[in-house]
């Protein structure tokens, strides 16, 4: 298996918006995947479909954003309805992770096939290339969501948010 970094590919249809998700979904994509997914739904679109066919790995902060999305989405309406996250045919070892941080509740998996692509227009997504100041400030903010979602993930991810609030210090002097 190798170490690809995710890869993001966007297809839209009426409020509908599929996203295939390749490789590992690691910190260094969670900022433009935010960034996508927030700009989607600005525009109305509440349904999201997460296609993890090909994903071999979702990393805590990505994981941490996508909790975040799925929390805000269903708490914050944008005009059109409430919004959900589709997660389809994630692997065992990524149902186990959102599972073990608590989070799967968030979400709803599917395993029928995606809508037809003959009604979806794939989207071009410019990357936003952030600076190391605010990919340092996505992580944070992941992985202290984590552990607000879910008590137990405090363990987990203390020492984490200890350096990257260190971090982010550092980088904002």
């Amino acid at each position: 298996m190798g170490s690809t970094a995710a890869n993001l590919s966007v297809w839209v249809g009426d409020k509908i918006a599929c996203v295939r998700i390749t490789g590992r979904a690691s910190f260094n994509c969670s900022v433009d995947f935010r960034k996508l997914l927030t700009t989607l739904w600005g525009q109305g679109y509440n349904r999201f479909i997460l296609d993890l066919t090909n994903c071999q790995l979702l990393d805590s902060t990505f994981l941490g954003v996508l909790a975040g999305l799925g929390q805000r989405f269903r708490q914050e309406p944008n005009g059109y309805g409430p919004a959900t996250i589709e997660l389809f045919n994630p692997s065992p070892r990524i149902m186990d992770m959102l599972d073990n941080l608590g989070v799967s509740h968030l979400f709803k998996t599917v395993s029928e096939p995606l809508p037809g692509s003959e009604w979806l227009n794939q989207v071009v997504q410019p990357p936003c290339n952030p600076d190391r100041k605010e990919l340092s400030r996505t992580c944070l903010e992941a992985h202290k969501l984590l552990m607000e979602i879910n008590p137990a993930n405090v363990a987990k991810f203390k020492d984490v948010t200890r350096f990257l609030e260190e971090d982010l210090k550092n980088l904002e002097k």
